[in-house]
């Protein structure tokens, strides 16, 4: 049964503590279904909690919409070397067959579910040239203040850690989504993007 544009975002919309750009959503439904992706930096084994983007993202799909989980890879690194680079590709591929088994455990169709590995596309030259394009214009204040909530903060911070903000932005536009889904502590990263 087909679901009416105001059902489909109903049920992208629930249980969603909030939802940034609304209208713009609810604009591209009437058009099309949308595009969401949702990242993860591989650091280590997923767990229980996962349930809890997974149960989301099971709406998502049940809503008609293409889903990109985007491994990141390269993220993991940076973020304070969280994950030795030796491990990223084992890694992502733990996350990727354990992500479709929960999936799969609960009823959810995956059809629309697509996985791309962070470091597919952000080692690429048109891809390093819009980061030095974006850092040219992100000031160290801005990209202090969108990665707050998800960057560890330190005295002294990494500049890998400065770049995180601007690096989730990109996602975004070489994803070809219309939207990110994450926590809260996210926030400030989404309205960055």
């Amino acid at each position: 049964m087909a679901l009416s544009p105001e059902e489909k975002y109903n049920l992208l919309s629930r249980n969603l503590q909030e939802v940034l750009g609304e209208d713009k959503i609810k604009s591209i439904l009437n058009e099309r279904d949308l595009k969401i992706y949702w990242g993860t930096a591989t650091t280590g084994k997923p767990h229980i909690a996962y349930f809890v983007p997974m149960s989301k993202i099971a709406d998502f799909l049940r809503a008609g919409a293409e889903v990109t989980i985007l491994f990141a890879d390269l993220h993991a690194y940076l973020d304070n070397m969280k994950a030795p680079w030796e491990l990223l590709a084992l890694r992502v591929q733990y996350y990727e067959h354990t992500i479709k088994a929960m999936l799969q455990s609960i009823g959810v169709p995956i059809e629309k579910l697509k996985f791309v590995k962070g470091t597919d596309y952000q080692l690429s030259k048109e891809y390093t040239l819009d980061v030095y394009r974006l850092s040219s214009v992100i000031t160290e204040h801005d990209a202090k203040k969108a990665g707050a909530e998800v960057v560890k903060q330190v005295d002294h911070p990494l500049v890998s850690g400065l770049l995180y903000p601007g690096l989730q932005a990109l996602d975004e536009e070489y994803l070809k989504v219309d939207a990110q889904f994450g926590g809260v502590d996210q926030r400030k990263d989404f309205h960055f993007c």
